[in-house]
């Protein structure tokens, strides 16, 4: 066998192996309610040790007849989370806090995931490991608190029900800047 053929299926083996994981963690996670609050897929992304921010995601719907309002008010594994959203200034991108809380329409559903509106874990604790699950607490303004246990997935995890691995973020010349799913590249002008 080549060294070429060797290593193409020990990259298979490991890219099989990767999906087999975040899918076993994927399968871990709990839906929650709270109210008329449905929370589901919750999920986290493992962090590289030193790393001070973590991000976790899921999906919310509303199927009450009035708006709530979510806020992070607490986590195990950092000091401080927040509700992350991405935009574009001057043609760069940049993280900001949702303030005074994501409003969830009656009938709505919110995906927060890689890319977009994100639970921004602030200051870690520890790293966030693979196989390992993270606490937080969400305040809804009508529907009350729940304490939710995001399953940790690999570093770089697409979301579920995307191929892991998959997506992009690509920066282009000229500011620009289209994102896809969980990886990063630029471009320069």
């Amino acid at each position: 066998m080549t060294s070429i053929a060797r290593r193409n299926i020990w990259l298979a083996a490991a890219g099989a192996l990767a999906l087999t994981q975040f899918s076993a963690s994927a399968a871990q996670a709990t839906d929650y309610n709270v109210g008329p609050i449905q929370i589901t897929a919750p999920w986290a992304r493992a962090t590289p040790k030193g790393a001070s921010t973590g991000a976790a995601y899921m999906t919310i719907t509303n199927t009450g007849k009035t708006p709530d309002k979510v806020s992070c008010v607490s986590s195990d594994a950092s000091a401080e989370c927040q509700i992350h959203t991405m935009v574009t200034s001057n043609g760069v991108m940049q993280m900001r806090p949702v303030e005074g809380g994501l409003e969830i329409k009656p009938g709505e559903t919110v995906t927060l995931k890689p890319g977009g509106l994100h639970v921004m874990l602030v200051n870690l604790k520890h790293p966030l490991e693979q196989g390992k699950t993270v606490k937080a607490t969400l305040k809804f303004d009508a529907a009350g608190s729940v304490d939710v246990d995001y399953p940790v997935a690999a570093i770089g995890a697409a979301a579920p029900g995307v191929p892991a691995g998959g997506g992009t973020m690509q920066m282009q010349g000229g500011g620009g800047m289209q994102m896809q799913g969980g990886g990063m590249q630029m471009n320069k002008p």
